[in-house]
């Protein structure tokens, strides 16, 4: 078989919240299939505070935007002066996706133009198959251009926000558009094949994530926290609940309960979580850690006692699948994906969500049971060993990969 070889396009590279994909992407290597990486935009943080794989893969990466319109004019020429029908074509196409939205009409020439650098892009490299993470503008892009050049598009589909607002996202002409749909789930799947008729799902294969169970390994023994400290790591946005995680703190303290909470992660959310905090009384048992990078989040996981997660909305989150691998007892929301990889009383313990009554008496369960959080660290780490190994995931990502795109 000859070496195969494809694009990767992203909306942003290299980025602390998908830093799996960064990992997907060198393991992909390692097994000798050579990845182009394109982002749409830029690094989320300056050079200097990237770790050295991150350095490494951001001075290899296609940057889009800051690429500018000295890298749009000459691409776009290139592109009418060689194929001027289908580059037409998807200009109609693009503006199009917009219907009668002036607004929507804008971000489809928008698209258009990213459209055409990537496919110049693609050309240069000569690769000819475009694999696109999340269903999300990126993947407007992508699909685009499949229209103006002929190449191929596939999509790894995580949810759930593709899923509210099906139009919006263009989600079916996606799914028309691509060889191949990797949903990182069975939710994710099946929310896929809902849309389409059944002859086409067959194109629609489950690729789950996964992470190093070596790197995330079992903690070393230590004597308990003297005060009994609950990890969240995450983006601080309205979807991941932590609102809720604050409330849950009230109704331990007024047990008299000796806990604290430490928030790992930045987002939009963090003033507003703050000024909860401070107006619920918490105080300085609710610590802000800002955003921390790969080389240093292993150590906040150490020092955890339990970790918790009270999500409204995600796919299957990774930093569960981290902290279970390092035998961290976690809970979490009765969501989506998530009962795929936690069964709720083996490997975690799980919870409505929005009850932070709940999501309270799960904690404090554990606070109160060491044998069971022993018990649920174990098989935590045993379920992400043995069905979310890093190293077994992207194996099947490329057998999938060679499967359907030979």
């Amino acid at each position: 078989m000859s070496k195969q070889r494809l694009a990767y396009l992203v909306s942003r590279y290299p980025a602390i919240s998908h830093t799996f994909i960064l990992r997907e992407v060198l393991g992909l290597r390692k097994l000798g299939i050579e990845i182009e990486v394109a982002s749409i935009n830029s690094p989320d943080r300056p050079t200097e505070k990237l770790t050295a794989d991150e350095k490494a893969e951001a001075a290899r990466t296609f940057f889009v935007k800051a690429a500018g319109l000295g890298g749009a004019l000459p691409a776009h020429l290139a592109a009418l002066t060689r194929q001027p029908a289908s580059y037409f074509r998807a200009l109609g196409f693009s503006l199009g996706l917009g219907g009668a939205d002036l607004r929507r009409i804008v971000y489809g020439l928008l698209y258009f133009v990213e459209a055409g650098m990537v496919g110049e892009w693609m050309r240069e490299k000569g690769v000819t198959h475009l694999h696109v993470h999340f269903a999300t503008p990126a993947a407007t892009v992508g699909m685009i251009v499949t229209k103006m050049y002929p190449y191929t598009m596939s999509i790894t589909v995580h949810g759930p926000d593709e899923f509210y607002d099906v139009p919006g996202y263009y989600l079916p002409q996606k799914i028309e558009a691509s060889k191949l749909l990797c949903a990182i789930s069975n939710y994710a799947r099946s929310q896929l094949i809902r849309i389409v008729p059944a002859s086409q799902w067959g194109k629609v294969v489950i690729t789950r994530l996964g992470v190093d169970p070596d790197v995330f390994s079992p903690r070393d023994a230590r004597p308990p926290n003297p005060v009994f400290e609950v990890l969240c790591v995450g983006r601080l946005v309205a979807a991941k609940g932590q609102q809720i995680l604050l409330d849950a703190m009230v109704w331990l303290s007024a047990e008299g309960r000796s806990v604290c909470l430490r928030h790992v992660g930045d987002g939009p959310d963090r003033a507003a979580l703050e000024a909860r905090a401070k107006e619920l009384g918490l105080g300085s048992s609710v610590i802000f850690e800002g955003a921390v990078n790969q080389d240093r989040i292993r150590g906040f996981y150490q020092s955890a006692d339990v970790f918790a997660l009270p999500s409204f909305a995600e796919g299957i989150p990774v930093v569960l699948m981290e902290a279970m691998a390092m035998e961290i007892p976690v809970v979490t929301t009765w969501i989506t994906g998530i009962p795929e990889l936690i069964r709720s009383g083996v490997d975690g313990l799980l919870v409505a969500p929005s009850d932070d009554k709940g999501l309270a008496g799960a904690i404090a369960q554990l606070m109160d049971n060491p044998e069971l959080c022993a018990s649920l660290g174990k098989q935590g780490r045993r379920k992400v060993v043995e069905e979310y190994n890093l190293g077994k995931s992207v194996e099947h990502l490329a057998g999938v990969f060679r499967e359907h795109l030979s």
